[in-house]
């Protein structure tokens, strides 16, 4: 059996340039069901932990990516 890709999950703001940016890397990349996206302005708990990192890119629980995400940074975090 082969074990599923953790799911990406991308922490967002609306109005975000760079998350938008992301985002559309990540649609190309794994498709729009291939990760999750939250806005961190619907828990405080979130808006204080990144508040000024967005976008961050967390996989498994770990935070890998911020800011400026590029596909080769996509690449090298999924390992593809």
């Amino acid at each position: 059996m082969i074990a599923a890709m953790p799911r990406p999950i991308l922490y967002v703001r609306e109005g975000c340039h760079l998350c938008e940016e992301a985002s559309v890397l990540l649609d190309d990349m794994l498709g729009t069901d291939g990760w999750d996206g939250v806005d961190i302005n619907t828990d405080d708990d979130l808006l204080v932990r990144y508040a000024h990192r967005i976008p961050v890119l967390a996989l498994e629980g770990e935070d890998r990516l911020e800011l400026i995400i590029t596909r080769p940074d996509l690449e090298a975090v999924l390992g593809r």
